[in-house]
């Protein structure tokens, strides 16, 4: 089959959403599927003749908020990753929130912050943006000084912000393919918290994988990410970041539907740690969603 790999487009998230393409793209070139690779610069969605598939590299908004897989079922092109209502629901924050409640799964307090008022929930506190991505928006908040200008940077970025309760612990993350969890991931950032610079700066951060955890708790916290992924009706694959705070109890933070997929991701890490490579990787995703979405 002819694979176009969408990446690119116009989110905070642009630069990360390249480096996936060119590695999805370079991988399955090394499997020896013909691949066309577009980089998406506005919403129309311009496709040559000839794609029988496509598989979705974009981060952010117009890529894992549900908008372009919209776009690709309303064409009937089977695509990667998970259905537009899944993505939509696990982009926004405050709706992912809701879902793990209706759920009974676990989620720190929070409270959604119309523009100008402050939250109810003492320091420390975590401010984010409802709908960004990368950490994009997002502060941890100390001090009560520091608040105004932390809800001020969030609403820089969405019009919805969410407060939630500062979990102190460690930072663990699950990527689940098909509905089978991989080892977990530790996350320790050598300076301030897992922000966009950690993430995107070589060095800044270190990966355990797999994560030292007796394993018991690393079951639990593989089954909490997988029935997080189902509650979000996701689908094929997805990343679930969590914190495990100091009495060992797991919380959830959010799922990312279209998570990064370059070498040195934290999805790629965890598949290779369960002796999947990389272009194994992106084929089993080709292969799960051409299952799920194919007509005949």
């Amino acid at each position: 089959m002819t694979i176009a790999v969408l990446k690119g487009g116009f989110s905070s998230e642009r630069e990360i959403s390249l480096r996936t393409g060119r590695a999805v793209a370079g991988a399955l070139q090394s499997l020896g599927y013909p691949v066309v690779e577009i980089d998406l610069r506005s919403r129309s969605l311009d496709l040559p003749e000839g794609i029988d598939f496509c598989f979705v590299c974009l981060h952010g908004a117009f890529g894992e908020d549900g908008e372009l897989q919209a776009l690709l079922e309303a064409r009937g092109l089977p695509f990667s990753g998970s259905g537009a209502e899944a993505c939509r629901r696990a982009f926004d924050k405050i709706q992912a929130r809701a879902t793990f409640e209706a759920s009974s799964l676990p989620v720190p307090k929070g409270e959604v912050l119309e523009r100008g008022r402050f939250p109810a929930l003492p320091v420390p506190v975590v401010i984010k943006p409802a709908r960004q991505g990368s950490s994009v928006g997002v502060s941890i908040v100390f001090h009560p000084e520091e608040l105004s200008a932390a809800l001020d940077l969030a609403w820089s970025w969405d019009s919805a912000v969410l407060a939630e309760e500062y979990i102190a612990g460690r930072e663990l993350t699950v990527a689940v393919l098909g509905e089978e969890p991989l080892p977990v991931v530790e996350i320790r950032p050598k300076q301030g918290f897992y922000d966009y610079r950690n993430k995107y700066t070589p060095g800044a951060t270190e990966y355990l994988c797999p994560a030292p955890l007796p394993r018991e708790k690393e079951l639990e916290i593989q089954k909490l990410a997988v029935r997080a992924h189902k509650a979000l009706g996701c689908q094929v694959y997805s990343r679930v970041d969590l914190k495990l705070d100091s009495d060992g109890f797991p919380w959830l933070l959010e799922v990312n539907t279209v998570p990064g997929m370059t070498e040195t991701s934290l999805f790629p890490k965890a598949a290779l740690a369960a002796g999947i490579s990389f272009p194994e990787l992106c084929e089993r995703i080709v292969e799960l969603s051409w299952k799920l979405r194919a007509k005949g």
